[in-house]
């Protein structure tokens, strides 16, 4: 793998005239426009990147942005990548990789996700503190280079609790509704039956998806601080479950991106 990342790393370092990004940022389903935000620098395709997995969902970019954010240099994936496209947990999270030999010391990650919680409402934010991970493989399965992590990774605060605190302080400077909670990973692409609502509530989720935790293991692998956030786009309230659609939960999130988009904005600032 050592190989494959740094002929990657090179190829980026030659099209961005060696930009040295500090904090990399991971944007999930409908949030993209925290690119608007940026002073783009430089921006490649997945699909022109050697080794990089290409998004297969049409509503994803699928783009690389180098720039700057609040004065910070910043990398960000405009599109990520998700198990249930076929990719092997090892290609999703090896964007992560590559942003960590590019040099980032923090890793910023959202997603679009589904509330378990009854207090917290469609349009809600969440601040992810825990998750539970029940998708079919870790990133990590495999031999383990000692050189970019240990074997057995501790895992006790995957979510850097000094971000959280001050995330939720901005949250409520601006008088944005922020929740904190645990966020359970699973394989989808189908949503939850009325019956799985019911259970992820049970063993202690607050919210549930299908991405996030392979990046956030990895991360922690290298020894990256992690900060997570979800939009709350739909609710899995078994009582009460409506149907919804894909058109609706993007809607929904782009309504609640730029409230989002404040948070880590100046965040970001912060660091």
């Amino acid at each position: 793998m050592f190989q494959v990342i740094h002929e990657t790393v090179e190829y980026l370092k030659r099209k961005t005239n060696d930009f040295q990004p500090e904090i990399g940022i991971v944007l999930g389903t409908g949030l993209g426009g925290l690119v608007g935000e940026i002073e783009i620098a430089h921006q490649l395709m997945y699909s022109n990147i050697p080794n990089f997995p290409i998004s297969t969902l049409e509503f994803h970019s699928g783009k690389l942005i180098f720039g700057t954010l609040n004065g910070k240099k910043v990398v960000a994936m405009q599109g990520r990548l998700h198990y249930y496209e076929g990719y092997n947990m090892q290609q999703i999270t090896f964007p992560i990789r590559v942003m960590k030999a590019l040099g980032i010391a923090h890793l910023f990650v959202s997603n679009a996700a589904g509330s378990l919680n009854p207090d917290f409402k469609k349009g809600d934010l969440m601040i992810i503190n825990d998750h539970i991970n029940l998708q079919p493989e870790s990133p990590l399965r495999g031999r383990n280079d000692a050189d970019m992590g240990p074997r057995f990774p501790d895992m006790s605060q995957p979510y850097q609790r000094s971000l959280i605190k001050t995330a939720l302080e901005i949250a409520k400077d601006n008088d944005i509704v922020c929740h904190q909670g645990v966020y359970v990973a699973v394989t989808g692409p189908n949503l939850e039956t009325k019956a799985e609502y019911k259970y992820l509530r049970i063993i202690g989720g607050d919210a549930v998806g299908m991405s996030t935790v392979p990046e956030v293991i990895v991360a922690k692998h290298m020894s990256i601080p992690v900060f997570a956030i979800s939009v709350l786009t739909d609710e899995g309230f078994p009582e009460e479950l409506q149907a919804v659609s894909l058109e609706e939960i993007i809607e929904t999130a782009r309504i609640a991106e730029p409230r989002m988009t404040k948070i880590l904005s100046q965040l970001i600032s912060t660091l």
